[in-house]
């Protein structure tokens, strides 16, 4: 790409045939920020980036960095590679409010910015322009710099939730509606309503969603 170069492109597919060359070509530095690890690759092909990074990540030659929201702990299997990575000498830290962007950054000359998923396929534009670069780059620091180490984030001390708190947050996981939820627990509609906006709270969770996922992570249900 030349410099200033805008592209777009639809699809992990034509992603990959656009861009692999520019996963082995890394120098010095590698961000990604998302929301989960399935907003760039699927499972098999995130293994197969993991395995060609491996000798530079490890040997110390690439700074990789990695920032995420709760969604990406909430599947076991992307957990347990963020910790596999992140032993193999990646920083990886969790970000408790949402991103600014979902973006990949090489050596800070080249960026991928994920967009919106049409007819089944997430749209991606690939850009070589330092103005953007420099300007997504700016926010994604502010919120690293307010994000948490994944190992400090999973072994934070589970807040005190009560039996009836344990059921509210089970509610929430299962998909019930408040009427639904609200009835089965033998509430009034505005008590758990009044409740579930404490729970967040406690949890720290800005949507219900989050509160589900940070539920989870401290084992308050199952």
């Amino acid at each position: 790409m030349t410099s200033d170069q805008v592209i777009t492109v639809r699809g992990e597919r034509e992603l990959s045939a656009r861009t692999a060359h520019l996963f082995t070509g890394v120098t010095s530095e590698f961000i990604c920020a998302a929301t989960d690890m399935d907003t760039w690759s699927h499972r098999d092909t995130r293994k197969a980036i993991t395995a060609r990074m491996r000798p530079q990540l490890t040997e110390g030659e690439v700074v990789v960095r990695k920032l995420y929201t709760p969604a990406a702990l909430a599947n076991e299997e992307q957990r347990d590679h963020l910790l596999a990575v992140a032993g193999m000498g990646a920083r990886v830290r969790i970000c408790a409010t949402g991103l600014p962007h979902e973006t990949i950054i090489i050596d800070r000359r080249v960026m991928i910015l994920a967009g919106t998923v049409m007819a089944g396929d997430r749209e991606f534009t690939v850009t070589t322009s330092p103005t953007l670069i420099s300007g997504v780059l700016s926010l994604v620091e502010a919120t690293w710099e307010a994000a948490t180490e994944i190992t400090a984030y999973l072994h934070r001390d589970a807040p005190q939730v009560d039996a009836e708190g344990r059921r509210i947050l089970q509610a929430l996981g299962d998909g019930l509606t408040d009427e639904v939820a609200a009835r089965r627990l033998g509430l009034s509609l505005r008590t758990y309503r009044r409740r579930v906006a404490e729970l967040m709270r406690l949890l720290g969770s800005e949507s219900r969603f989050q509160a589900g996922v940070h539920a989870g992570e401290f084992g308050l249900i199952p």
